[in-house]
C-alpha cells in the first residue's frame, strides 16, 4: 500500500470534517447567537436545534476524523448539511445584495455533501478506528 492510499483517506476525512468541528465549537461558544439565528428562520425549538447541530457537527466531525463509525457519521452529516443548505442558504429568496453570497454558501454545503457521500460509499480507509483487522 503506498502513502497516497494510506494517508489520502485520512487527510480527506480531516479536510471534510474540519469545517464541521470548527462550526460545532463556534456554536458552543456562541450558543445564544446560534439559537437566535435558528429562531430567525422560524424554526421551532431553536435551543434543541442548536444542541442537535452541535452534536452532528462536533460529534460527527470527530467521528469522521478518527474514522470510527465514519459512514454513520457521514450519513447524519450529509442530511444535516443538505437541510442546512435549503433552510439557511435559500439564495432564491434572498435580497439581491445577498443572493450571490447565499448561493456560494448553498453550493459549499452541496459540495460538502458530495465529500460525505464519498465517505458513505467508500468508507473511512486504512488509517481509521473503523478498520477491521484480519
Amino acid at each position: 500500500m503506498n502513502a497516497l492510499t494510506s494517508f489520502g483517506p485520512l487527510l480527506g476525512r480531516i479536510l471534510i470534517a474540519s469545517i464541521f468541528v470548527l462550526s460545532g465549537i463556534s456554536k458552543i461558544t456562541g450558543f445564544e447567537g446560534t439559537v437566535g439565528y435558528i429562531a430567525s428562520k422560524g424554526l421551532p425549538f431553536a435551543s434543541l436545534g442548536a444542541i442537535a447541530a452541535i452534536i452532528v457537527e462536533l460529534g460527527g466531525g470527530i467521528m469522521l476524523i478518527i474514522g470510527w463509525k465514519a459512514r454513520w457519521a457521514a450519513v447524519a452529516m450529509l442530511f444535516f448539511t443538505v437541510a442546512a443548505a435549503f433552510i439557511f442558504h435559500n439564495f432564491w429568496g434572498a435580497a439581491a445584495d445577498q443572493a450571490q453570497n447565499q448561493m456560494i454558501h448553498f453550493m459549499k454545503n452541496i459540495s460538502m455533501a458530495g465529500g460525505l457521500l464519498f465517505v458513505i460509499i467508500h468508507g473511512s480507509g486504512a488509517l481509521s478506528l473503523g478498520k477491521t483487522r484480519a
